[in-house]
C-alpha cells in the first residue's frame, strides 16, 4: 500500500518500535475493542510510546487494519503443514484454516481480500495455485480455478463471519441471527417459499459447516475435472 513516510519522531522512538510490534499490538486491540474502537492513541498507550511514532511506520488506520488482517493470515498460513499427498485433500485443510483464523479474528474477515495483494495474502493465492497446479487441472485452467477457490475462501468468509458486526459491536451472533430469521418468517411464503420454510435452519446453522459444505461441493468439482489417472 503506497504511502509516504513523514520525518522521524524526536527521541529515536521510531527506532524503538517496529512495523511488526505495532501491528502486533493493533491485532490485539482489534481482538478486545473490534475495528470501531481501534485508536491511534489507544494503540499509543497500549506501546507506551506516542502517536508520532506509529505515524512513522503505518499512514493510517485503514493501512493498519489492512495490515493486521494480513498478520492475522500470516499465522493461518504458518498452521497449515506443508503440502503432501492429495492436493485437494491440501487446499481443504488450508482454506478451514483459514476460515478458522478468520473467525477467531472477526474483524479481518472483510480485510483480506481478493485479488491479493498484501504479503499474506499473495502467500495464500500462490498457495493455492501450487496444490491447484498438482491435481490432474490442464495447466490452461488453473489460473481460473485457483481464482475462484482463493476468491470463495476470502469472500465467502467475509459473508459468513462479518455480516453480524454491522449490527453493533453490542449485538452477538445470535441476536444478529435471530432478528433476521423474524424478518424471514414474516414474509409472505408465497412470493419466498424457500426462505419462510429455512427459519430455523439461519437461526441455528453453524458457520463453519456452512462454509465447509459450499468447500466440498467447489472441490467435488474440480475432482471430477481432473484429467483421469493423473495423480494429485
Amino acid at each position: 500500500m503506497p504511502r509516504t513516510r513523514g520525518r522521524a519522531p524526536a527521541g529515536g522512538r521510531a527506532d524503538a518500535l517496529s512495523r511488526e510490534v505495532v501491528v502486533g499490538a493493533a491485532v490485539e486491540l482489534l481482538d478486545e475493542h473490534g475495528e470501531r474502537g481501534l485508536t491511534f492513541r489507544l494503540l499509543a498507550e497500549r506501546l507506551s510510546t506516542g502517536p508520532g511514532a506509529l505515524y512513522w511506520h503505518v499512514a493510517n488506520k485503514d493501512e493498519l487494519v489492512a495490515l493486521a488482517a494480513d498478520h492475522v493470515l500470516g499465522h493461518a498460513l504458518a498452521e497449515v503443514p506443508p503440502p503432501t499427498g492429495d492436493a485437494v485433500a491440501g487446499l481443504r485443510t488450508l482454506a478451514v484454516t483459514v476460515f478458522d483464523a478468520l473467525d477467531r479474528h472477526a474483524w479481518a474477515a472483510s480485510r483480506v481480500t481478493a485479488p491479493a495483494t498484501l504479503a499474506n495474502a499473495l502467500r495464500l493465492f500462490d498457495r493455492i495455485g501450487s496444490l491447484v497446479a498438482r491435481t490432474g487441472l490442464p495447466a490452461e485452467r488453473h489460473f481460473e480455478v485457483s481464482t475462484a477457490i482463493s476468491y470463495y475462501i476470502t469472500g465467502v468468509s467475509a459473508q459468513i463471519i462479518a455480516p453480524g458486526l454491522t449490527a453493533s459491536p453490542a449485538t452477538s451472533r445470535e441476536d444478529f441471527l435471530a432478528r433476521t430469521a423474524d424478518r424471514w418468517e414474516a414474509l409472505d411464503p408465497a412470493d419466498y417459499p424457500f426462505l419462510t420454510r429455512t427459519t430455523a435452519n439461519l437461526r441455528d446453522h453453524d458457520d463453519r459447516d456452512q462454509f465447509t459444505t459450499g468447500l466440498d461441493l467447489l472441490l467435488t468439482g474440480l475432482n471430477a475435472t481432473t484429467e483421469p489417472g493423473r495423480p494429485a
